[in-house]
């Protein structure tokens, strides 16, 4: 049971990508961001670029903000998340999407569940779950592998291993690469794969460029795409 006496940790939707917030936020994100003045952020200057578009009336020196990225020292986490211990609320904010998922937010959500802080998760655009919604693939069981690795070797490997698992288990597996590395991956997945496994891209998801195809390896080869620099998602399944 949480705490009654404790601020929620709010997890704060963003967008994908440059378009306004409330054209794909609802409107409860704007309402509850103009009620915290404390949040957890992975880069500071595009999180102050975020809540300045979404809350314009909001102070900018009325923000409290930590940095939770790769540098941090993880024992300043816990201290994050001092605020909701005195009953102020705390948000959490991602650089693009959902906090917590594929994100180093998941840490923050952890260390406030140890400390019976509620959780409060709010509604928005998840690029992984959007992929499978337009992928056509298996909605039922799927995973996300992230990043695959950059050795090309290795990385033919890891193509080969998802596919045989996606056959037996009939799970789509989804995964991204570094935008300017995606038509290398696109090449690598062309050459490595059964020509009848299916591959979805999803790109520029939410965007006026979105991109969302799904095709066999054969017609990819026949097809190409430009996804130089562009985020994507690559989603397969071998049926």
């Amino acid at each position: 049971m949480s705490n009654p006496n404790s601020g929620n940790l709010y997890l704060i939707p963003t967008t994908l990508g440059d378009n306004e917030p409330l054209e794909v936020l609802p409107i409860s994100v704007k309402k509850t961001i103009e009620n915290i003045s404390h949040f957890i952020v992975e880069n500071e200057k595009s999180a102050r670029r975020f809540i300045k578009k979404i809350c314009p009336n909001k102070k900018q020196s009325s923000l409290k903000l930590f940095v939770l990225n790769k540098f941090t020292d993880a024992s300043e986490i816990p201290s994050f998340l001092n605020p909701c211990k005195e009953g102020l609320p705390v948000g959490l904010l991602s650089e693009a999407g959902c906090p917590a998922v594929a994100d180093p937010g998941s840490d923050i959500v952890r260390i406030a569940h140890q400390n019976n802080i509620k959780v409060v998760p709010m509604v928005g655009p998840s690029s992984i779950l959007m992929a499978v919604m337009g992928s056509g693939m298996n909605g039922q069981s799927f995973a996300f592998n992230g990043y695959l690795p950059i050795d090309k070797g290795e990385r033919k490997k890891e193509l080969k291993r998802l596919e045989q698992l996606s056959f037996k288990q009939n799970q789509s597996q989804l995964f991204i690469e570094t935008p300017y590395r995606n038509n290398a991956m696109l090449e690598d997945i062309c050459h490595t794969l059964n020509e009848n496994t299916l591959v979805c891209i999803a790109c520029d998801i939410t965007l006026s460029t979105e991109y969302i195809k799904t095709k066999t390896v054969k017609a990819w080869k026949k097809n190409n795409a430009d996804l130089h620099k562009r985020p994507a998602l690559f989603v397969i399944h071998k049926e």
